[in-house]
């Protein structure tokens, strides 16, 4: 059985130990991720501290260059990288999916590498003239998570070394193959110790994150965590990125066409078997418009095929681990428990982490499936008589990543947008992120931004250089 291995200094490292990844789908084994001690992680940071300067150094031309053939290497590897997605994550190859995925990583690539950052002049006179610059911060700790594992991945790794910066990234335990496969894929094209990856549990990230040598710290995933390193990051003062849990709200104002949007709701929700950290997990519906919406939904989750996503005509896969399979099935229990509408779409194979499209109507604020993010293919549908209530609701609780309002009338929705508090408030449309849009979360759902030229700034820092003339 493979071992699969960790990059360090731009070479295949020797595991310390290893552990083996199974097939949510169908539990077969993949082979065996190596696991990092702290000898390791020392190591990628040094690594990472000896090839940053050399990095920084070159034109930024050069590195905008080099970016573009990483964006190459993933393209010319799309479907292998796919497949293994698949077959770790659990995701379909199809629809949006794995092959998705590595679109996104494509497209993830190629528009930082196609921005440019110039200096600023920000205050002239006839004394003296100002410039910020952007420079980069040193080594970036990257921490991805398991839905969305290369995507993300990509998210933190290719901003920063763009920029100047060299990076430390650790996988998700749970999802570390497909990762490190393209880690080894792309270092073919950078200089050594631009990009390391190190692996294991949260003692791992821990030993990473409290680093004395780390200058940055981009996480994606349970505000727990988040809050752990933010407590790392003071040793250091390493600014942070922090995209942490959602539990978005989608509003459906009255007197929309709900068959025109049953489709985008559906999707909005239980992209990727509802493992999104932007995916609707609660979706407010004016009560005239609550059966309708039912009925449309029900009818799209009964056509959705669920299985093993090598499949070509599988949409929807299994939950990636037994952790998050055992916390849905919960809350689909104390939602039955509580007297609720419960319905369940879909035939479940024997085996793997699957569970049928559920959703969940006669609940309200208050009980678990609505307050707790369920990351799930499972929707409560909560009946609303006053949209200022929806609008209290939405904002009830402390997550705050992203919302959406949908209605007839795009000017009325875009009049009530600033009332949610999210980081993005779509109208007509959820989770519909753009490599050129800055994206992150408000209140709990984290702080600072990804993605276009704040993206771009936030791995920098700013140095300014005043002129007397």
């Amino acid at each position: 059985m493979h071992i699969y291995r960790n990059t360090v200094d731009g070479t295949l490292t020797e595991p310390a130990n290893h552990y083996e990844i199974f097939n949510p789908a169908n539990m077969q084994s993949l082979g065996f991720a190596p696991e990092s001690d702290e000898q390791e992680v020392d190591r990628a940071v040094q690594s990472a501290v000896d090839a940053q300067k050399s990095w920084a150094k070159r034109s930024d031309q050069e590195r905008r260059d080099i970016v573009q053939k990483v964006a190459h290497i993933l393209e010319e590897n799309s479907e292998y990288l796919a497949e293994l997605i698949t077959r770790e994550q659990g995701k379909p190859l199809s629809g949006l999916g794995s092959r998705f995925e590595m679109q996104a990583c494509v497209g993830w690539t190629q528009v930082p590498a196609s921005l440019e950052l110039n200096p600023e002049v920000v205050y002239e006179d006839d004394e003296r003239k100002d410039t910020l610059h952007r420079v980069p911060l040193g080594v970036v700790a990257a921490i991805a998570p398991w839905n969305w594992p290369l995507m993300i991945a990509i998210w933190q790794i290719i901003p920063a070394i763009r920029m100047g910066n060299t990076v430390v990234l650790k996988p998700s335990e749970y999802t570390p193959i497909a990762t490190l496969e393209m880690i080894r894929l792309i270092n073919q094209v950078l200089p050594a110790g631009v990009l390391n990856t190190v692996t294991g549990d949260g003692n791992i990230g821990s030993k990473l994150t409290h680093h004395p040598d780390i200058s940055k710290i981009m996480f994606t995933g349970s505000e727990a965590t988040g809050r752990r390193i933010i407590e790392a990051s003071a040793r250091n003062l390493s600014p942070i990125t922090l995209e942490l849990g959602g539990n978005d709200a989608a509003i459906v104002m009255p007197g929309t066409n709900i068959k025109a949007i049953a489709m985008d709701l559906f999707w909005g929700a239980f992209l990727n078997a509802g493992q999104t950290c932007a995916c609707i997990k609660r979706l407010y519906v004016h009560d005239t418009d609550y059966e309708e919406v039912m009925s449309e939904l029900s009818s799209i989750a009964g056509q959705m095929k669920i299985g093993d996503g090598m499949d070509e005509s599988v949409l929807i896969g299994p939950l990636q681990n037994s952790m998050q399979f055992e916390k849905v099935k919960e809350l689909i229990s104390d939602a039955q428990k509580n007297g609720c509408d419960v319905r369940e779409f879909g035939n479940v194979p024997d085996k793997g982490y699957f569970l049928p499209l559920t959703l969940v109507g006669d609940i309200k604020d208050g009980q678990r499936l609505v307050d707790e993010e369920q990351f799930g293919p499972v929707l409560p549908i909560i009946q609303y008589s006053e949209l200022s209530d929806a609008i209290a609701s939405a904002n009830g609780l402390e997550a705050g990543l992203g919302a959406s309002l949908w209605a007839h009338n795009t000017a009325d929705a875009n009049e009530l947008a600033p009332r949610l508090e999210a980081g993005t408030v779509w109208i007509n449309q959820h989770g519909a992120i753009h490599p050129m849009v800055p994206f992150g979360g408000n209140k709990a759902s984290g702080y600072g931004v990804e993605f276009g030229i704040e993206g771009l700034k936030a791995v920098t820092q700013g140095r300014t250089i005043s002129i007397k003339k």
